[in-house]
């Protein structure tokens, strides 16, 4: 079990990494919400609370704005 919850882990970290170089808004939140969801699972995976809230509502924020009418 260990070594899935790396490479959850890793994944999510990819994710997140690969969102930062990009330029355009809504390409970077999607990637990111894709990071944020695969932190919440590696989150899971390990009993913490802290990563569960931080990235849920990171995933929130991401959502609004893409969803938010007049923004790109």
């Amino acid at each position: 079990m260990q070594n899935y919850t790396e490479y959850v882990g890793y994944a999510a970290s990819l994710a997140v990494l690969v969102s930062f170089l990009m330029k355009k808004m809504k390409p970077l939140r999607m990637i990111n919400i894709l990071g944020c969801g695969l932190f919440v699972t590696y989150g899971a995976l390990l009993g913490s609370i802290p990563i569960i809230i931080t990235n849920t509502a990171i995933c929130c924020v991401h959502i609004f704005y893409l969803t938010k009418k007049g923004e790109n």
